[in-house]
């Protein structure tokens, strides 16, 4: 029998915040934050322009056109098994943007498993990016509540609840207590507990202004652990289909949150309870010259970056991969478009030295050398931390995407 632990550890956590030292402190570090802190705007004249992206889908019958929503579009689709009375009906979307998307997942993760909770930094009062909006007022504050600013206090607890069974969907910035913990968890056990119900909800990468503490793109350093899965969507309708995979999936999951689309990624979402698959990437344009991978908001950088270079070079077609998921990614989807182009360039934000790129460009090379025409081209931050004023110089842009396809053309 699992052990009904979720009311005295909610009391618990909740009394540590309440008190009278740390509330102090707890409020005016809030304050500040929330005073100092960018709700994910971009920078002026960064991630323009998103509002004519063919990457993301405008009208409901693009949206319910993706291949992995098949059957959402008529009556007859296999919903969730638990979807409850307050999930949308099968061919049914709204227009929403990222952040509202992952609410939505959250709100049908809470309404389908009456174990799950959702818990973090300020996420009762709907969270700094307003990611948990509404959620503690429609689901109560045991299951939907704050807890102090501990990264490790937030994770240990979201270990626990999740080894006796309940589906832990937490909040945090960084943390290397899902290391040590979390990823090993099933396996130093000897698979006698397990944490498959922890899903750590992390906002990453840059929005143009956020200086050295809110720009970071950590997905390598969880890359580098085996046991957990790492996921980072590009759009409201992958954010909403993957994070309900993840918050289901029986391992721990990392799933990043790119900032700048919270607000700036806008299409068509089906309302329905849905999920999209881990491990597996999405191709989404096809090409003949040259492979061109990223994830997350790169995505729309590599977007244009390719309108770009086909305009100028006549008859040029580039196959463009969303990866999705970091670990596992998905080598077969690549190796495939990688032995029909024989060219890959692919980019990221985070620095170059141990960045994933390095382990997609090792792998390609491993898999597909005699049928490479040229090395494997990398685009991505630099090996320098960086100042807030420097940011856009940092950041992989379209110049520099651009500039990689056409080196690799030219090889």
């Amino acid at each position: 029998m699992r052990p009904n632990i979720r009311p005295q550890l909610c009391r618990r956590i909740l009394s540590l915040s309440a008190l009278p030292t740390w509330t102090n402190f707890h409020m005016q570090c809030r304050h500040q934050h929330r005073h100092f802190a960018s709700p994910a705007s971009p920078a002026e004249g960064f991630m323009q322009g998103l509002d004519t992206s063919k990457l993301l889908r405008h009208t409901r019958e693009q949206a319910l056109a993706n291949p992995e929503l098949q059957g959402l579009a008529t009556s007859t689709c296999s919903l969730h098994a638990s979807s409850g009375p307050n999930i949308g009906a099968p061919g049914d979307t709204k227009r929403v943007n990222m952040f509202q998307a992952i609410n939505e997942a959250m709100s049908i993760a809470l309404s389908t498993d009456e174990n799950a909770v959702v818990f973090g930094e300020d996420v009762a009062f709907g969270g700094v990016f307003r990611c948990t909006m509404g959620l503690e007022a429609k689901f109560g504050k045991d299951r939907v509540f704050n807890t102090p600013l501990t990264e490790q206090g937030i994770v240990g607890f979201g270990i626990g609840m999740a080894s006796v069974g309940h589906t832990a969907v937490c909040e945090i910035q960084f943390a290397d207590y899902l290391v040590n913990e979390a990823a090993k968890y099933r396996y130093r056990s000897g698979a006698q507990f397990d944490v498959g119900g922890l899903t750590v909800r992390m906002p990453c990468m840059a929005v143009g202004h956020g200086g050295h503490y809110h720009s970071q793109s950590p997905e390598a350093y969880f890359a580098h652990t085996p046991g957990l899965k790492v996921v980072v969507p590009r759009s409201p309708i992958q954010a909403k289909g993957l994070l309900l995979a993840s918050i289901r999936d029986r391992n721990p999951v990392m799933f990043l949150e790119p900032k700048i689309l919270y607000r700036a990624a806008v299409e068509q979402v089906p309302v329905a309870d849905y999920e999209l698959p881990l491990g597996k990437a999405e191709l989404l344009k096809e090409g003949k010259d040259v492979t061109v991978l990223g994830w997350g908001s790169q995505m729309y950088v590599l977007e244009t970056a390719i309108n770009q270079v086909e305009r100028e070079v006549p008859g040029l077609t580039c196959e463009l991969i969303d990866l999705r998921s970091i670990l596992p990614w998905d080598a077969e989807a690549v190796v495939k478009s990688v032995n029909k182009t024989g060219r890959l360039v692919v980019a990221h934000e985070a620095p170059r030295t141990g960045g994933f790129g390095a382990e997609v460009a090792a792998t390609i090379q491993e898999k597909c050398f005699l049928r490479l025409e040229a090395p494997v081209q990398r685009v991505t931050g630099w090996d320098t931390p960086f100042p807030l004023v420097f940011e856009k110089f940092y950041l992989p842009g379209v110049a520099r995407c651009s500039d990689a396809i056409k080196k690799t053309l030219d090889f």
